[in-house]
């Protein structure tokens, strides 16, 4: 369905247009003018067409010394004209007459235009012109409409080099997305002094040369040479010519095995791995509705009255769709629905509800920043197949003065499964490509790979027509989630106990059972270990302690007075390390929560389709073992 902007290709994707209330356009497209008159008093034709219903009043774009201007808008609500209902092909339009006040039609022009009723299903809705945007003209008419954007697919690049002067060298991997637009630059340079380098080569690679690589074997090497500018004091052009240096021997892939993360990890919408030769099926088909706000806070003042033009975006996976902008309303209704394929029961949709800022009277948008509202997600484990939800969910946000409401997001979603086989498989493995565990990333690699990775999203994501703003993007993405924050490590303390207050209360139950086994098994571990006991007695291990490694700014802060007695600079930069440092625990003990909600969800029935499959495990296990 256009409406929906997929890419669905499943026979069970339906174009009903279901989950949201039917609202009725009248559609009209302005094709093109032709032998129209000229204006009695320049002599000229700057001809422009206008549309009236009622009070609503549209016009198109001015045309200059044109006698045929072609022009494809007009959107405003009227009754009994002739309906289509997609599939139907397009209305064709046809030449209708001009005729002035007087009903004068003779040397007045022909005007095409086809007119019709339809719904948002149409697929003329997410291009047209509303009229409860009608204020807006210029560059703001096409930022107000509904669109739909693929995020660039990702991939890690990864390289080794080795030289005759420096040996070998691994370098960090970085993401990159298609098309690769950027080059891999290498560059040597000579350490004149401890404040200046001079450079001896350079070599600009292309991304689109190297191998892709799809699983963990070896990529081949390659040699490149370096080119290097003249030394010496070389006069006038011949100071920049470039000669042969040397070479350099590279092993640089593209990896399509892993997944590469932009998002948090407690909130993935995807995992699959880059490669799409490494896709499997879909396993069902998500359909929602954006239905409605109510109550939203007024976030700007327009004419001496605070107002909200809101519009709602919704990322899941590779797409991402938003909504048309609701002009000058609390209460808005886009009654939109748009569907996604998805690949794994274990992730989340996200959507967040924001105030456009860019829109211009007659004038072009500006440059000032959307605001954020809120956002809501939705786990896809909770839905049950095959049932529609209908739901309003608060708009809550933290300020520091507290927690606020602002407004409600009035949802409905559907969840279609494709393959039950599919999906108990997936409930038995990991969500990431097993690459991630094959050759992990350290976490402080994942954090700043993820940071790039965003970037590079919000940059491409800026870059479409209309663009999706940096702001909207990463908000989305949950930029700020690496940040140490107090709330939230209590929150997600409290979430990673409550999983294990049931195994403790479990352990107490079957304690007389399982601790004779416990202490039995422990015993043959100790008797087992007796021949690999320490013949010294054991010393400091500088290794486990990280005292060799350790550096002098560490061992400054170890042997620091309390309270400190150090600079204001010195402090403050110390107190952002442990944030950092603190904020990378939060998000490793956030991830743990999410796997053990994971495993309460069996009995829970959190994961209605985890739950029936575990039950049933039990029960045929209990079976089998009496």
């Amino acid at each position: 369905m256009r409406g929906g902007g997929g890419w669905i290709s499943s026979e069970r994707a339906t174009s009903s247009y279901d989950l949201v209330e039917q609202m009725y356009y009248l559609y009209a497209r302005v094709v093109k003018a032709k032998d129209l008159p000229t204006n009695p008093v320049t002599g000229s034709r700057d001809p422009y067409i206008e549309v009236k219903l009622g009070n609503y009043k549209g016009k198109t774009q001015h045309f200059e010394k044109r006698t045929g201007p072609e022009c494809k808008q007009v959107i405003f609500d009227m009754n009994e004209v002739p309906t289509r209902v997609p599939p139907d092909s397009p209305l064709a339009p046809q030449w209708y007459r001009l005729e002035d006040r007087r009903g004068d039609r003779k040397g007045k022009g022909e005007i095409m235009l086809a007119v019709w009723m339809g719904t948002q299903a149409d697929e003329a809705f997410p291009e047209a012109w509303h009229s409860d945007a009608a204020s807006v003209y210029g560059g703001g008419v096409f930022s107000v409409r509904s669109k739909v954007y693929v995020v660039p697919k990702l991939w890690y690049q990864s390289q080794c080099d080795q030289s005759a002067r420096s040996g070998i060298t691994r370098q960090k991997p970085a993401p990159t997305a298609e098309p690769f637009e950027e080059q891999l630059v290498l560059t040597v340079e000579n350490k004149l002094s401890p404040a200046k380098d001079e450079l001896v080569g350079r070599a600009s690679l292309p991304l689109t040369n190297f191998e892709r690589r799809l699983d963990h074997w070896p990529v081949h090497s390659q040699w490149f040479n370096f080119q290097r500018f003249g030394f010496g004091a070389l006069e006038g052009d011949k100071r920049h010519e470039l000669k042969f240096s040397t070479r350099v021997h590279l092993r640089v892939c593209l990896e399509g095995a892993y997944h590469v993360l932009d998002e948090s990890t407690m909130y993935i919408s995807d995992t699959r791995p880059t490669a799409r030769q490494l896709w499997k099926q879909p396993i069902g088909i998500l359909e929602v509705g954006i239905l409605s706000a109510q109550g939203l806070l007024p976030v700007k003042t327009k004419d001496g009255r605070g107002t909200t033009d809101a519009y709602c975006v919704a990322k899941y996976g590779l797409k991402w769709v938003r909504t048309r902008t609701i002009i000058d309303s609390f209460s808005p209704k886009w009654n939109e629905q748009y569907t996604w394929e998805v690949y794994d029961p274990c992730t989340v949709i996200t959507l967040g509800v924001f105030d456009h800022c860019h829109l211009g009277r007659g004038e072009t948008p500006g440059a000032g920043k959307d605001s954020r509202i809120r956002k809501v997600r939705i786990r896809l484990s909770t839905l049950e197949t095959d049932r529609i939800y209908t739901h309003s969910y608060p708009l809550l946000v933290l300020q520091p003065s507290g927690l606020k409401k602002m407004g409600e997001l009035q949802l409905a979603f559907r969840f279609t499964c494709l393959s039950l086989a599919h999906i108990i498989y997936l409930y038995g493995h990991p969500l990431p490509p097993k690459m991630h565990y094959l050759r992990p990333f350290t976490v402080n690699q994942l954090g700043s790979l993820r940071y790039q990775a965003m970037n590079i999203v919000a940059v491409r994501l800026g870059r479409a027509e209309p663009p999706l703003r940096k702001e909207v993007v990463e908000y989305m993405l949950d930029v700020d989630s690496h940040m140490w924050s107090m709330r939230r490590s209590k929150a997600n303390f409290f979430r990673i106990m409550s999983p294990f207050s049931g195994i403790i209360s479990m352990s107490t139950w079957l304690g007389e059972l399982i601790l004779p086994t416990i202490f039995l098994y422990t015993f043959l571990i100790g008797i087992w270990n007796f021949r690999f006991r320490p013949r010294h007695p054991p010393h400091m291990d500088t290794k486990l302690s990280w005292a060799e490694v350790v550096n002098p700014d560490e061992l400054d802060e170890e042997f620091d007075t309390f309270p400190t007695s150090k600079q204001q600079d010195v402090v403050r930069m110390r107190y952002d390390r442990i944030r950092s440092v603190a904020g990378r625990f939060q998000t490793v003990v956030g991830d743990m929560a999410t796997r053990g909600e994971r495993f309460q969800a069996l009995l829970s029935w959190r994961d209605p389709r985890a739950s029936n499959l575990f039950i049933v495990f039990c029960l045929c296990t209990a079976i089998t073992l009496t």
